[in-house]
């Protein structure tokens, strides 16, 4: 999920595989196609009966991969909407996510209905990252009994064979 409202679906194009946006590149390449084409049209007019069909061809263009398509959902928290930029496969998440902070947003206001819209979103998500925080303990203290219990059951099967 991604705001950022620069790159609408509308004005993106695909981007070349190289990610060196260096002007200067840019600059020769064109260039550099402009001279393979100047030098393209010498040799057509100079010897018109020799004239290969690869030379009449533009060069062929590296693949690359496609950007994602992005597109413009307005969302609405707590009354307020707001138009965020996402890839389109993302979408459905953007909309769950949108659902659980709406939902949290209004109780929060419920018990403070004086709060401005900044200071609700601010407060949902300090009390959000407290809830990732203490979920991320949570598992890390589950993988630490795991380990734990882990590490006593080989003991005592270890202890089971040497007795047997």
């Amino acid at each position: 999920m991604t705001d950022d409202r620069a790159n609408p679906v509308d004005s993106q194009k695909p981007m070349p595989n190289n990610s060196n946006t260096d002007s200067s590149n840019t600059n020769s390449n064109n260039a550099n196609s402009a001279s393979a084409n100047s030098a393209s049209a010498n040799s057509t007019t100079t010897n018109s009966s020799t004239v290969n069909s690869s030379a009449a061809r533009p060069a062929a263009k590296p693949t690359s991969t496609p950007e994602p398509q992005i597109k413009k959902v307005d969302v609405a928290i707590a009354g307020v909407t707001y138009p965020i930029y996402c890839p389109v496969h993302e979408q459905e998440e953007l909309h769950s996510a949108v659902s659980y902070i709406n939902n949290y947003a209004l109780d929060l206001k419920r018990d403070a209905p004086s709060l401005s819209q900044e200071s609700l979103l601010v407060l949902c998500c300090l009390n959000l990252y407290e809830k990732i925080h203490a979920n991320q303990r949570s598992e890390e203290d589950r993988l630490q009994q795991s380990k734990q219990s882990e590490a006593l059951l080989n003991k005592i099967m270890k202890d089971a064979h040497s007795i047997l």
